[in-house]
């Protein structure tokens, strides 16, 4: 007898503990969960701010880590960035504000090429992880990057001219109401970017509270990187 998907609900999937080393001298904790059967796709998660609660455990992140393995065949590797705790350790250093994290998502992204043999790696990232995906993701390997509520408040014109010549496709996720960046004004801001997917989400809040929300975010996640195993069932 089938059940409904439950914010509770935790899917089988291959899950491992793992530690990053960064170049600059630190070890960061993070978890794995891979498909038992064939990958479609990788995703290296970047969590919210932790200076107001962001985790690699942000329930997104959690719920995507416990339902997409299983669902659509999509490996979610999360970490907490520098000075970040949650259920799974706390990452050594001290938050700062984006800049030093540049090591972090490098070592992230080696990460999931040298030990997870990726081949079909985006970066997502959730409000400061967007900012920090934006800024310090530029590895050529990596397919292309996936925003969730994008403040850019610390992400320059420079930065985004990057991705505009880059031409790797992005897609932002922007909530009706966030808090931070509403669509009319994402989609100014994001305009010299000619290959980026803006999608205003009518409802949304910047953290995405609520099973439909879940569902939806998850839903577009998949669209990008596995578009075959759409749509994502809804009950098990």
């Amino acid at each position: 007898m089938s059940e409904l998907i439950r914010p509770s609900t935790v899917l089988p999937a291959n899950r491992q503990n793992f530690e990053l080393h960064t170049e600059d001298g630190l070890t960061l904790v993070g978890e794995s969960a891979s498909p038992l059967g064939p990958r479609t796709a990788t995703i290296l998660a970047l969590h919210p701010n932790p200076t107001g609660g962001g985790m690699m455990d942000s329930h997104i992140y959690k719920k995507a880590a416990n339902r997409l393995p299983f669902m659509a065949g999509i490996e979610i590797v999360r970490f907490n960035t520098r000075g970040t705790t949650s259920e799974r350790g706390t990452s050594q250093g001290r938050y700062d504000n984006g800049d030093s994290e540049k090591f972090d998502v490098v070592a992230g992204i080696n990460y999931c090429f040298d030990s997870l043999q990726a081949d079909n790696l985006w970066v997502m990232g959730w409000s400061f992880g967007t900012e920090i995906a934006l800024r310090h993701a530029r590895d050529p390997r990596v397919k292309g990057l996936i925003l969730l509520s994008p403040p850019l408040m610390k992400v320059s014109e420079d930065e985004l001219a990057f991705w505009a010549s880059d031409g790797r496709p992005i897609v932002a996720l922007i909530p009706e109401h966030d808090d931070y960046l509403k669509p009319v004004e994402a989609a100014q801001r994001f305009a010299v970017i000619p290959q980026l997917e803006l999608i205003p989400v009518a409802d949304a809040k910047h953290l995405w509270v609520g099973e439909p929300m879940v569902y939806r975010v998850l839903s577009e996640i998949t669209r990008m990187v596995a578009p075959l195993r759409l749509p994502l069932p809804e009950e098990i």
